[in-house]
């Protein structure tokens, strides 16, 4: 999970690490879809309580938007996703939403 904060003044926008990264990485945005339609959405439970709930209303409205929805599970909402549960999501949609329910 990322958190962004924008400058007012400058409109640059600034993404927080909560890995605690010493160096944390460039990395440039990816563009956001301009449609739904047609795309495979990932929806990630990261494992913590009533994610499921927010993420099964948000399916609804995907689906309603035309996409399809792949669904996703954090182990444990303590560490980053495993490897090989990122892999999976980036090969398989077109998009990705991360759900916490605090």
């Amino acid at each position: 999970m990322t958190t962004g904060i924008e400058n007012q003044s400058s409109g640059v926008r600034v993404v927080l690490d909560p890995t605690s990264e010493r160096r944390p990485a460039k990395r440039e945005r990816v563009p956001r879809p301009t449609t739904l339609d047609g795309l495979t959405v990932g929806l990630l439970d990261i494992s913590k309580a009533r994610g499921d709930v927010f993420l099964d209303r948000l399916e609804e409205k995907i689906l309603g938007a035309g996409a399809h929805v792949k669904r996703f599970r954090k182990p444990t909402f303590t560490k980053p996703a495993p490897v090989d549960l990122r892999q999976e999501i980036a090969t398989q949609c077109d998009a990705v939403v991360e759900a916490l329910a605090d």
